[in-house]
């Protein structure tokens, strides 16, 4: 956007504005680019349960976004769906304000009929107007709000980087009926920091008696990025089972998980 004034800068009216136009470009596209979220099992132990108990859900703000069940049929088949995280944070022609926390309360469930132990793997990343990954732009501005760690929720720091976080639940996840069947929160709020709209530089030109200025706004057009996966074992020799398909040595005592 470009203003001519005789050999004056730009008043803070006309700034503001060029200011909002910029704003809108990112906060649409980060809207409309928030990745899917997956559920998955391990199958490494298939040998050793009967794959049509298994079964794992992902929820936000209550809802049962993202699952893979196996199917009742026993015919090999998955109940599966793959949701979109954040689809219903805003109203309908609702903006998303950088610097606003937004609640946005995930947690996982139970949805086969065996016990079992949970893992959760979340991506943070930012993108171009092309798709191409950012690495100008940091993960953590992306800032979603973990809850209930160290009580219910064990971070995988060894594991974990600043575009990926790994969780454990460290409890048993029992099956519909036989107890707790749903996790406490793992994360309760969305909130994309409003540095990212302070990045900005200026061209200046002269022709004479005019100057023209011209702002840009170095991240207009990018996108937030965040995924969220959940995969599962059986509670079944499940130290072994962890370690075979998630590579992770851990210690289960009393349906109790901890990291080695």
């Amino acid at each position: 956007m470009k203003m001519r004034r005789p050999k004056k800068l730009l008043p803070p009216a006309v700034t503001a504005v060029m200011f909002v136009a910029a704003m809108a470009l990112l906060i649409f596209g980060s809207v409309e680019s928030t990745r899917a979220a997956l559920t998955y099992y391990s199958e490494t132990y298939a040998s050793r349960v009967q794959m049509y108990d298994i079964g794992v859900s992902l929820n936000e703000n209550g809802e049962r976004v993202s699952w893979r069940d196996y199917d009742s049929a026993a015919d090999g088949t998955w109940n599966e769906n793959t949701g979109v995280l954040l689809a219903h944070m805003l109203d309908d022609g609702e903006p998303l304000k950088i610097g606003k926390t937004y609640q946005e309360h995930l947690n996982v469930s139970n949805s086969g009929t065996i016990n079992q132990y949970v893992r959760v793997t979340i991506y943070k990343y930012w993108t171009d107007a092309d798709g191409r990954k950012m690495q100008s732009l940091s993960p953590e501005l992306i800032d979603l709000h973990l809850v209930n760690l160290g009580t219910d929720w064990i971070l995988d720091e060894e594991a974990s980087t600043p575009e990926r976080t790994v969780l454990y639940y460290n409890k048993l996840l029992y099956a519909e009926g036989e107890g707790v069947s749903e996790t406490p929160l793992f994360a309760d709020a969305l909130t994309i920091d409003d540095v990212i709209a302070t990045k900005v530089h200026q061209k200046v030109e002269r022709d004479g008696e005019y100057t023209t200025i011209t702002t840009s706004y170095d991240y207009d057009g990018v996108r937030f990025n965040i995924e969220a996966k959940v995969d599962a074992v059986q509670e079944h020799n499940a130290e072994d089972a962890i370690l075979s398909a998630w590579g992770k040595n851990v210690t289960v005592s009393n349906n109790m998980l901890s990291l080695d």
